[in-house]
């Protein structure tokens, strides 16, 4: 992570800079290669009523800016509030990120049409059988818009695959529509 500090109207503290790393240091434990830059201005203010200092942050990360300016009287407690900020920010990209991977990976033709070959409500498993003739193990948990009683054999579903313990699993099923 790139990291520019600039001080206006003051002097830049060594314990504003301790700081600084401190919360440089989470920000690359927490959002590994996500901070490209991160740019942080400290401005003395001479407004009464924003407090007496200013602290903005300009964090680049890969298709984003993200800048947060908050105003007080103590640096560090500015510093620390900005950076808060700053994470939750932070978090929410990489949340939307992660949620738009899914949505591209489900219209890439992630989601598999199969069968009810066996449901065992009492037990809370079943089986589908996918398109290609294979077998894969359900667990009741995995259901997301059917119950497992109103499942029989026969039935139409969407699942998602994975690789269980003990063979191919659904890692989650829809009844198909």
């Amino acid at each position: 992570m790139e990291l520019k500090i600039e001080a206006r109207n003051v002097e830049l503290r060594k314990s504003w800079q301790t700081k600084i790393s401190e919360e440089q240091e989470k920000l690359i434990r927490h959002y590994p290669n996500f901070v490209v830059h991160l740019r942080i201005s400290i401005e003395a203010t001479t407004h009464y009523k924003e407090g007496g200092f200013e602290i903005k942050l300009v964090a680049t990360v890969p298709n984003d800016t993200v800048v947060v300016t908050r105003n007080g009287e103590s640096v560090r407690t500015v510093l620390t509030e900005s950076f808060d900020v700053l994470a939750l920010q932070l978090k929410e990209i990489q949340r939307k990120k992660r949620k738009s991977q899914k949505v591209s990976n489900n219209v890439e033709g992630a989601d598999n049409v199969g069968i009810i070959r066996k449901v065992s409500p009492h037990e809370s498993y079943g089986f589908i059988m996918s398109a290609d003739k294979r077998d894969i193990y359900f667990h009741e948990n995995a259901l997301k818009n059917v119950n497992i009683e109103d499942l029989a054999e026969g039935d139409s579903v969407i699942f998602g695959e994975t690789q269980g313990d003990k063979g191919p699993q659904a890692s989650w099923v829809r009844a198909a529509e």
